[in-house]
């Protein structure tokens, strides 16, 4: 009489966690989950950042991270954050397009992009417009040091 009510318990127990978890997955809405109302909002980029909860980072902890698509897909690496002279915080990412043709620099502005994990998803910029953007040349641009810190959005999958 045990087994037979730890095998209908047990049933009972697999049924629900499953009907739990299509339950879940079917409400969270896919698996690219942005924090910031749909992109055709009038919101400025600094208001996005601004909802997207932005944490103090390090900088010489974000050099090396891939910036990454809506598909996981790496579209560069940062080489180096810097101040525009308009007081602006980017991100200067390697840029190349398939096989590492054409490899050149890009600023991505900090409010276009948010960390997760040991990566940065860019939200703002479409993959074809990133590798649209003008060569970086540096003109006017400070080099932030490895040990200053910069609030940067956070995102969630």
């Amino acid at each position: 009489m045990n087994r037979t009510v730890s095998f209908v318990a047990l049933c009972a127990f697999i049924f629900a966690s499953a009907s739990a978890i299509s339950w879940a997955s079917s409400t969270s809405g896919g698996a690219h989950t942005e924090v910031s109302p749909d992109p055709g909002s009038s919101l400025t980029p600094e208001q996005k950042m601004e909802r997207r909860f932005p944490q103090k980072v390090r900088v010489g902890d974000l050099i090396g991270l891939p910036l990454l698509d809506y598909d996981d897909r790496a579209m560069g690496h940062v080489t180096d954050v810097v101040r525009t002279a308009g007081g602006k915080i980017e991100l200067i990412s390697t840029c190349c397009g398939y096989f590492d043709w054409n490899r050149h620099q890009v600023a991505v502005p900090i409010e276009t992009v948010a960390i997760l994990a040991r990566q940065i998803n860019v939200l703002d910029i479409t993959r074809e417009d990133f590798f649209g953007l003008e060569k970086w040349n540096g003109n006017g641009d400070t080099k932030l040091g490895t040990d200053e810190m910069i609030r940067i959005a956070i995102s969630r999958r």
